[in-house]
């Protein structure tokens, strides 16, 4: 198979075409012929030395997919054979057949196309798990979420609005912030050119967030707390800006304050498998329904992923960047019957 390796740490150049045995799903795998794969900023990361896979993992980059089920490992259901799915991956997506679990595969929704549906599970898993779960966000309050029209950032403005959440983002220029009301954030502010803390305080009456989603870290920490009301929650999924901060641990305390943060790629299948099947049972269902799709910026060939690096690069993207096999582009899911993945979704 045809797949996209590093040949060294460094810039998108170093994401060269290269040719690899297909791999072989084991025990509680599957095999995916790759339709499409997301580009994520841990993609950039481990392309450049920083972000190591996980043991056992492909050395590929790619930690989302969408495709056909090719084949099961031993012991496997041969009923999931042909279905469509997107699945989360710990790497190896970057190519055209990718492992992966089959407790994290979830069917690609009904009128949903490859490129959208490879879009799903990298972004939704992370906001999913630590908005809903370790945020426990909820109807009527309101989130401040920084990058706002990232995968992550217009993902979260895309849950939080199906489930009667406030979303408040920063952009980096007055153009993105048009972009993040138009996909429907309730307020966008330009942090090149006005102060977020001062704008979420106008914006809640003073009061502030319930639930800081912060990806930049850094001197970003004592100005998020400023932004959280009594009880709020701030959840750390990156630090662009820094992983050394400096936080007024009084406040903390004086205002019941909670500071928690997560990463997913490393987490056991066990986990990831149930936190898809929350996912099946909670979202998947509005997104049959047609209440949500991801934002999409722009598709490439998989031959071309470091085009694809250098435009996540240059930060002018709002979405999803997505890379495709030849085989299935424009292809969508017009009907139903693709159930998938763990036990219960069988």
């Amino acid at each position: 198979m045809t797949a996209i390796a590093i040949s060294a740490p460094g810039g998108p150049e170093v994401l060269q075409p290269t040719v690899r045995p297909v791999p072989q799903p084991g025990p509680g795998e599957v095999l995916i012929r790759v339709a499409a794969a997301g580009v994520n900023r841990p993609d950039v990361l481990q392309r450049m030395g920083f972000y190591p896979p996980p043991t056992g993992a492909s050395d590929l980059p790619g930690l989302e997919i969408a495709g056909v089920i090719a084949a099961v490992g031993p012991g496997g259901d041969p009923e999931l054979l042909g279905q469509s799915v997107c699945a989360l991956v710990a790497g190896g997506g970057y190519a055209e057949y990718c492992t992966a679990p089959v407790g994290s595969c979830l069917p690609v929704p009904v009128g949903f196309s490859m490129a959208e549906a490879a879009a799903l599970p990298e972004t939704v898993f992370t906001v999913w798990h630590n908005l809903f779960e370790r945020a426990y966000v909820g109807e009527g309050e309101t989130v401040l979420v920084h990058g706002g029209t990232s995968g992550i950032g217009t993902t979260a403005i895309g849950l939080c609005k199906l489930f009667g959440i406030k979303v408040i983002v920063t952009c980096g220029s007055a153009d993105k912030c048009a972009a993040a009301t138009a996909l429907g954030a309730d307020l966008a502010v330009d942090y090149s050119s006005a102060d977020y803390v001062e704008a979420v305080k106008a914006f809640t009456g003073g009061r502030g967030v319930e639930v800081v989603l912060d990806m930049v870290g850094g001197d970003y920490m004592p100005r998020n707390i400023e932004c959280l009301a009594d009880d709020g929650r701030h959840v750390t999924i990156a630090f662009q800006r820094g992983a050394k901060v400096e936080v007024d641990i009084s406040q903390v305390m004086r205002r019941r304050l909670t500071l928690t943060g997560s990463t997913l790629r490393a987490r056991s299948n066990e986990f990831k498998a149930l936190l898809a099947d929350e996912i099946h049972r909670t979202l998947w269902p509005r997104l049959a329904d047609g209440a949500w799709k991801p934002a999409m910026d722009q598709s490439f060939p998989l031959a071309e992923a470091a085009a694809a690096h250098t435009r996540m690069e240059a930060g002018a993207h709002v979405g999803k960047i997505v890379l495709m096999v030849g085989w299935a582009e424009g292809t969508h899911v017009m009907f139903g019957g693709s159930g998938t993945g763990g036990q219960s979704r069988g």
